[in-house]
């Protein structure tokens, strides 16, 4: 096997995600035979340090020792049994973990299996509690402009993606858009904040929830925000009986500087909505968190018909549940957010000089994750691809959204390979 013939093979049978297949007539795919550490290796042995987690995924870097161990312990006890009627160790072990884990009050996991379906279960979870309520009219979501949630039907609902929403419009539930803060300072937080609190004064009657990613927004162009605007929403959700679901999907499990975002403002949302980082990147896996107090809304007798409706064949599958629980281990043994604060302050330091470069407007940072903001450039010109280009022919995967180029490598990243990753970006920007 070779490159060339695994790229020709994959043409002939494959339609990728979030491409534009006939752009492989000229830009060649990357063929990946193996992959260690923070390291993808191509069949002719070319390496290329993975600068975004292999989508944000990956915390621990590529076929780490200690997950690979734990997952084949579990293969050959058990690799799935249906979820329902029916139980194994290592669900139970990963839920009481997380419910200890998260913030406080979080009591209660219902597992999926990727971020989108997730998101879809809270929606649905939210709008069912208010009706076993009585509240039959709170069917309405409110979320935040510029928001990302997923592509499945209702997670692209409440998305503020204008691509997405222009294309599948007339399949999108019912949503209402409120203002993210336009920065990360307090003053943007308390305006957006006082924004949905009007919303809530008019129509509170009408909206089941508010879905947001707290703190940085990531399809949106890794737009960032004060950690008050989430203080602020949480009160305003209790002041008018409206649930706050928190996607931490993408920042969940260290990406902030604390394990969860929702910390950052000392929050209990009603719901968490976690997947990517849970299984290291390992395996497909996600959960919602919700409170007692919503559980209770659908425990009845049978004949009531208040159960939550909603499956999936694989919950709770055992070996992603193992890779879940392996990725805890490691959170618990190796001081991993103490360090990753260590490796953030690294990552600023290395950042500051993206400043002199003359087409850059901004850079900013949360905690593990580092963007650095382009100016000057139409969207036909196609930064990001050139970025990206230059990233592959110098041994980095940078995959930058549109103009807006960040980092958000595994954990492990050592500073030389920090020094590579970001070296390679500043003379790609540089050289726009």
């Amino acid at each position: 096997m070779n490159n060339l013939e695994l790229k020709n093979r994959d043409l002939d049978v494959l339609w990728h995600p979030c491409t534009q297949m006939k752009d492989h007539e000229t830009l060649p795919l990357t063929p990946i035979k193996k992959a260690y550490g923070v390291y993808l290796e191509d069949f002719e042995g070319n390496k290329f340090i993975d600068a975004v987690s292999s989508w944000w995924v990956n915390l621990f870097g590529h076929t780490n020792p200690y997950i690979n161990e734990k997952i084949k312990e579990q293969l050959d006890t058990l690799e799935h049994v249906i979820l329902a009627g029916f139980t194994h160790e290592p669900v139970v072990k990963l839920s009481e973990r997380l419910v200890k884990l998260t913030p406080e009050g979080l009591e209660k996991c219902f597992y999926s299996d990727n971020g989108s379906s997730a998101v879809e279960v809270a929606l649905k979870m939210s709008y069912h509690a208010h009706k076993n309520d009585g509240k039959v009219a709170k069917d309405i979501f409110v979320s935040l402009t510029n928001s990302y949630h997923g592509e499945t039907i209702g997670a692209l609902s409440v998305g503020d993606v204008e691509l997405y929403k222009q294309t599948y419009e007339p399949l999108l539930l019912k949503t209402i858009q409120t203002a993210v803060p336009s920065d990360m300072s307090v003053e943007a937080a308390r305006a957006a904040a006082s924004e949905f609190e009007e919303l809530c004064k008019q129509r509170a009657s009408e909206i089941s929830a508010i879905i947001l990613e707290p703190l940085v927004q990531g399809a949106g162009y890794m737009h960032m925000y004060h950690p008050e605007f989430l203080v602020l929403v949480r009160a305003i959700c209790s002041k008018y009986d409206v649930h706050l679901i928190a996607d931490e999907v993408m920042v969940g499990f260290g990406r902030t500087g604390e394990l969860f975002a929702c910390e950052k403002a000392n929050i209990t949302p009603d719901f968490i909505v976690l997947s990517k980082g849970l299984t290291a990147g390992y395996l497909p896996l996600s959960v919602v968190l919700t409170t007692n107090e919503i559980y209770a809304k659908f425990y009845c007798d049978y004949g009531e018909h208040k159960a939550f409706l909603h499956s999936h064949s694989y919950t709770g599958n055992a070996l992603a549940c193992a890779a879940a629980n392996a990725t805890l281990d490691i959170f618990e043994n190796d001081n991993v957010v103490e360090k990753n604060r260590v490796t953030a302050k690294y990552m600023s330091d290395k950042l500051q000089k993206f400043k002199e470069l003359q087409n850059v407007a901004s850079i900013r940072q949360t905690g593990m994750i580092c963007v650095v903001e382009l100016k000057g450039y139409k969207p036909e010109e196609r930064i990001g691809l050139k970025v990206y280009t230059h990233g592959l022919k110098n041994g980095v995967l940078l995959r930058p959204l549109g103009h807006v180029v960040y980092f958000m490598p595994p954990y492990i990243i050592t500073n030389k390979e920090i020094d590579k990753m970001m070296d390679t970006a500043y003379e790609a920007i540089k050289g726009l």
